[in-house]
């Protein structure tokens, strides 16, 4: 494959997901499903758009039991609305502090056939409503004859299993993020800062291809790090330090999720080893990723690693999670999820150690599950920490 995928996807996409979620509905006796988040508008409608930074105004999707979607969307998002493979597109004047699309959304809701009484909405762990609960109460209550149930599974189910098109470009995301990675040693040094170094990186990726970069984590400290997800600070990198980078970078919609570590100068023994430790575990996981597998396998066998490599624990919750239009996708690679593993499945192996008090040591890379097994994602890391000479 090329360093970029194409960008956008065929009308048949959209059909085949609305499709198989509509005979999921049926399964589970659904007229319709409401759906109120980017991620999932995006998913069934193709509308792709920066205007979500803005929490401002409500946008609605219902998926009916046949047929096309329907959007209910402020009237600033009927031409980019339009331009997706979606006819029936309705639109009120927003914000409206006394109305703000709710009478719009009731009707369209109340037209659709009903012929269980069901209206599936997700309510479960990752998902959230993004519009007013007030306005979500007056939906509810002005609903004709329909129950609202929980549709979190059902998303989660068909998102979960990528098509050849997404996995392209989440592989896009991870090859642009994987050439960035390869030449940050040349570009940096002990004696910046974690902003500076990740500034470099950040810069790299967007000249490589990529639309953004959301989440460019950067932590560093003596001997390694305690912390994955607040930095970059200002803290001046040193001898003896060794640092993680861990990037969400997008392209086309679609996230890459890994992270590289770098030593500067001479650090201990003891985090060389947990590197390697890391390094290991993640080849442990990717052996055991494929069809009929669980996620708590994968957990299983990456812990093993973990645990006689000397690991005091964990620290993150689990060892890795699903991947694609978000940085962080269902399901955990951790104990109990048991979700089985199904080609077509993308996700992270993340495991992740603390090998001393205060020092953490994470390796993240980034797979698609097969039919015969896992392919790597993003390009693999190196089997040692590379290191970057200190500052005389």
């Amino acid at each position: 494959m090329s360093l970029l995928a194409s960008r956008g996807f065929p009308e048949s996409e959209y059909q085949q997901r609305a499709a198989t979620t509509q005979r999921m509905m049926h399964g589970q006796r659904l007229d319709a499903l409401l759906l109120t988040t980017e991620p999932d508008v995006r998913y069934y409608s193709g509308f792709l758009s920066q205007f979500w930074e803005s929490p401002t105004r409500p946008w609605f999707l219902i998926v009916p039991l046949e047929g096309k979607p329907v959007a209910v969307v402020p009237e600033v998002g009927v031409a980019g609305m339009a331009g997706t493979w979606l006819d029936d597109v309705r639109t009120w004047s927003s914000p409206d502090p006394v109305d703000d699309g709710v009478s719009l959304l009731v009707s369209a809701l109340n037209g659709m056939p009903r012929r269980f009484g069901r209206l599936g909405i997700p309510m479960g762990a990752e998902s959230h409503l993004r519009m007013p609960l007030a306005d979500f109460a007056r939906v509810r209550d002005n609903l004709d004859e329909r129950t609202i149930v929980d549709a979190r599974d059902l998303l989660r189910r068909v998102r979960a299993v990528k098509s050849e098109a997404e996995i392209e470009k989440v592989q896009a995301a991870c090859l642009i993020a994987s050439r960035a990675f390869e030449s940050l040693p040349g570009r940096i040094s002990a004696g910046m800062t974690e902003r500076e170094i990740c500034r470099a990186f950040k810069l790299d990726v967007i000249a490589g291809g990529a639309d953004s970069a959301p989440y460019v984590m950067g932590a560093s400290g003596a001997g390694s790090y305690n912390d994955i997800i607040m930095g970059p600070g200002d803290r001046v990198v040193s001898d003896g330090d060794v640092m993680i980078i861990d990037t969400g970078t997008t392209f086309d919609g679609y996230f890459c999720d890994f992270d590289r570590n770098y030593a500067f100068g001479r650090v201990s023994d003891q985090a060389r080893r947990a590197y390697e430790t890391v390094y290991r575990a993640t080849d442990a996981g990717f052996e055991a990723a494929r069809p009929g597998a669980t996620t708590t396998d994968l957990w299983r066998v990456m812990w093993e690693v973990l645990e006689s490599g000397g690991a005091l624990g964990n620290g993150v919750g689990r060892l890795g999670h699903g991947l694609g239009m978000q940085l962080t996708e269902w399901p955990s690679n951790m104990p109990g999820d048991d979700t089985p593993l199904e080609a077509g499945m993308v996700l992270t192996l993340e495991p992740g150690m603390v090998f001393a008090p205060g020092q953490w040591m994470v390796h993240e890379e980034n797979i698609v599950i097969r039919p015969g097994g896992a392919q790597w994602l993003s390009e693999r890391a190196w089997p040692e920490m590379p290191m970057i000479d200190a500052v005389p």
